[in-house]
């Protein structure tokens, strides 16, 4: 199933994000608009009542802590090591975007949707003037939104050497991958 098979979801992914400048913006704007997202999503009332022991004040079960666990559950399992690693910052950007909208209401509603929106702008910038193609997000929304904060997670640790072996069999589908979709030119 591709869905969960890593390697071919970061051929996918790196198809439509290999100019260097499109990654840089992705790798700043992607969990910009993933933790926006949350706080937006924290809006809604807790959507799955727990008893009191379990519940703790900041991480309520609203739409936006559930977009972090279901977040953290795929992460783990499609990558365990990172993913283990991602649950507690994804819990933790709940948590915080939880306690500024219990904190700040419209306010921090409306600064997260300003930036949400300048974010999604210059990701499309960086299709269009540095990638020259479409965004992924018009062939695999499940990507875009799902997927994306976690390859942009493997793109800063493959920075520091995580993995490298991964990192040389994906670069090398990736460029396959592009040569398809030019039409066997090279771009």
């Amino acid at each position: 199933m591709m869905a969960l098979d890593l390697e071919k979801q970061l051929v996918f992914y790196g198809a439509y994000h290999h100019n260097p400048v499109n990654i840089r913006i992705h790798m700043i704007f992607v969990p910009i608009i993933l933790i926006t997202s949350i706080q937006i999503l924290s809006n809604t009332p807790t959507l799955i009542p727990l008893p009191e022991f379990l519940q703790y004040k900041y991480l309520p079960l609203n739409a936006g802590t559930i977009q972090s666990l279901i977040y953290a559950l795929g992460y783990v399992l499609l990558e365990p090591v990172v993913g283990l690693v991602c649950v507690p910052t994804l819990l933790g950007a709940a948590a915080y975007m939880n306690y500024l909208t219990m904190t700040y209401g419209a306010t921090a509603t409306s600064w997260s949707s300003g930036i949400f929106i300048v974010a999604w702008i210059a990701q499309f910038v960086g299709h269009g003037a540095y990638e020259g193609r479409s965004p992924a997000l018009l062939d695999n929304l499940f990507q875009a939104l799902f997927l994306a904060p976690l390859f942009v997670f493997l793109e800063y640790l493959f920075m520091f050497g995580y993995r490298p072996e991964l990192q040389r069999r994906v670069e090398a589908e990736v460029q396959k991958k592009i040569a398809q979709l030019n039409g066997g030119k090279n771009k």
